[in-house]
Order: structure tokens, then sequence, then C-alpha cells
């Protein structure tokens, strides 16, 4: 029996426990996120009106940004978790890449208010005060932080969650405003250097836009379904490539969504082949690849061999595997 040009394969690699899982741990990163700030807005709360410090407000603003941005994150992470239904037949983890957009709008409006305070100190000669209990808050703040940031990374690491990614700068970015802090009040006090709190403000409001930058890229990826890294497409092509029995693999798409991956490709068969052999090759490809790549969603199309699909269009006919080989060193 031939097998039909228009035959998909289709193949999920999920595990139900490991979904739970999952959600489990960006849960709870996102409520450990919530805790920490509302512990350290409340603090820092009592730290701006102590010490008058520029630096400390711009701190204590990006506090209350996190606090926000981490109750979003709880959200996203809950909605993402949910499984596929008749409207989202792939999921829900675009989710964490919104929130992940809203996390970044909210940094880049605290760098443009922390600056603009940051300017009207220097312009008016403002000064801090109570410099002792400023430094003892943020000192706190880095302990509490420090603990907050090392269960993040754990988390990322096991769910590559872009939304708890998202959080996780907010967080570093908090440590590196609290050492900002300490640094600026006591060159203001201590050493009479009346400039430092308001330059140390514009410092802080510079890193915040690039950190704001930098982890705007990933979700927006994701919106956008941006392909894979090239080295990872071609460790995907190599895995393919070890099965002899497929050729010209083509019409590559890849694209993420939240911690999940999705891929689909065409490949040659023998036309005269039976369809219970055709599948039997697919399903060995298919446990080669999910095996690779864990959480990946895959549709594999079979043409038969010589078939053309769009014989204009090189981003449907380029051959994969003709290119995995011009890349291999002779």
């Amino acid at each position: 029996m031939a097998v039909e040009p228009s035959l998909p394969v289709t193949k999920v690699a999920v595990s139900t426990q490991a979904e739970r899982d999952r959600a489990r741990l960006t849960r709870s990163a996102a409520i450990a996120s919530i805790a920490t700030a509302a512990f350290l807005l409340v603090l820092k709360v009592w730290a701006s009106w102590r010490t008058g410090s520029t630096a400390m407000l711009g701190s204590l603003a990006d506090t209350a940004l996190d606090l926000v941005a981490s109750l979003a994150t709880l959200v996203s992470v809950w909605i993402a978790a949910q499984p596929a239904d008749h409207n989202h037949r792939f999921g829900h983890g675009k989710a964490e890449a919104l929130s992940a957009v809203f996390q970044v709008l909210l940094i880049g409006l605290s760098a443009v208010g922390i600056a603009w305070r940051a300017i009207s100190a220097l312009v008016s000669g403002d000064r801090t005060a109570a410099a002792a209990e400023g430094i003892a808050v943020s000192i706190v703040a880095i302990l509490v932080t420090l603990a907050l940031l090392g269960w993040q990374r754990y988390v990322i690491s096991r769910t590559r969650s872009v939304a708890i990614s998202a959080d996780h700068v907010h967080y570093q970015s908090d440590l590196l405003l609290n050492l900002a802090v300490i640094a600026a009040l006591a060159l203001d006090q201590y050493l009479g250097f009346g400039m430092a709190d308001p330059v140390f403000g514009i410092a802080i409001a510079l890193w915040l836009a690039w950190g704001a930058w930098s982890a705007g890229n990933e979700a927006v990826h994701q919106l956008m379904d941006h392909e894979w890294p090239e080295e990872k497409r071609q460790q995907f092509v190599e895995v393919a490539a070890r099965h002899p029995e497929l050729s010209n693999l083509h019409d590559l798409r890849t694209r993420t969504s939240g911690h999940k991956d999705f891929a689909q490709f065409h490949v040659d068969l023998p036309g005269d082949m039976s369809v219970a052999r055709a599948h039997d090759i697919i399903e060995s490809v298919e446990r080669d690849l999910c095996a690779q790549f864990p959480h990946l969603e895959l549709l594999i199309h079979i043409d038969p061999e010589g078939h053309v699909d769009e014989p204009e269009n090189p981003l449907v006919e380029e051959d994969e595997f003709a290119k995995l080989e011009n890349n291999t060193p002779s």
C-alpha cells in the first residue's frame, strides 16, 4: 500500500506528573516573590521617610513595582499551567510571555520615574539623612533578596519559565539597587560627596532600562513565534539524520511557547512503501527526538520521494540534511 502524500504524524512528549511538578515550582517561586516584595516594601517605606534618599526612593519604587509584577507572575503561571482545552489546543504557555511583557513595561516606567527624581535632586542639591537606618534596611533587603534569587534560579533551571525569568531580573536589579543605596548614603553622609545619591539614582535608572530591554527579548520572541536558535535547530536535525530511511528533511518550523517546544517538518520516503512501514520509521524518529528534546510537540509530514511542495519557496524546500552536510567540516 502506497504512502499518502498528506499523511501527518503527530507526537506529544509530555508527562502529566511533570506538568504538575512544573506548576508547583513556578507557583512557589511566584508566591516567594510576592512575600519578599511585600516585606521589603514595608521596610523601604520607612527607610525612604527616614533618609530622604533618592536612591532609596528608587529602590522603594522598584520594590513596589516588583510586588505588582509578582502578582501578575502568579496569575500568569497559574494560567500557563492549565491544560490545553477546546479553545486553546496548543495550551496556555504564552500567558507567561504576556506577563513578562507587562513586567518589562513596569520596569521601564520605574526607570523613567527614578531618573526624573534623581535629576531633580541633582539640580536642587537635596541631601540625605539617617544613613545608619538606610544602610541597615538595605543590608536586610540584600539578604532576603539573595535567598529569593537562589530559589528562582533553581525553578528557572527546572521549568524554563519566562515569567519567573523576568521576575528574576527584577530582583537582580533590586540587589544592585540596595548596594547602590548603601554606597550613596555612605558617600553622601560619611565622606561628604553630596552628588553621590542622585548620581547613583541615575545609574540605577539606566540599569533598570537595560534589564527591561534584556528581559523583553525572550518574551517577544515567544509571542512572535521566533524560530529556535540556530544551534538548537542544528542539533534537532542531527538527531533526525541518524535515521538513514529519511531523506530530504524540509519545511522545518520551530517555536517555543512557555516551557513547551513545537516543531514540524516534512521528510521524503519511498512512494511504494507501506503505511505500516512508514509509521514504524516515523515512530522511531519521534522517540529519538522527544528523548533529546523534552516537552516537545512534534508534527511530521511524509512526502513521497521527489515530491515538491512549493518550488519557488526556499523556506519550504530547503533540505536541512543537505545543509547539515555542507556545515560539517571535511
